[in-house]
């Protein structure tokens, strides 16, 4: 089970890499933005399906997405210049405190 969930939290780090290549891609429009982004998206997914051999598939999903979601918001607030106001803080920290809450009663 321990294994299960390491590979879901390399699945969301890998999360921080295709959004942000996404993002530099310019919609799509730059071939290496374009290119990392999908490969690195895909290779997420198969992570993500690995773990899915030994956790439930709603909070594995949950984990992955809220970790992606806090991680890329994390990147665009550090080194893309995007708010850190006090709500989007603390939204981002409710969305932290569910994926601990779901490790916590998943085991």
């Amino acid at each position: 089970m321990r294994t299960a969930w390491i590979m879901l939290v390399v699945a969301a780090l890998l999360e921080l890499v295709w959004a942000t290549a996404l993002k530099q891609s310019h919609g799509l429009t730059r071939p290496w933005p374009t290119a990392i982004g999908l490969a690195v998206a895909l290779v997420s997914v198969v992570v993500l399906s690995v773990s899915l051999r030994e956790l439930p598939v709603g909070t594995a999903y949950a984990v992955w997405v809220g970790l992606g979601s806090v991680g890329v918001t994390a990147v665009g607030v550090l080194a893309l210049g995007e708010s850190a106001s006090p709500g989007r803080l603390a939204c981002m920290a409710l969305i932290l405190a569910g994926v601990v809450g779901l490790r916590a009663v998943e085991g």
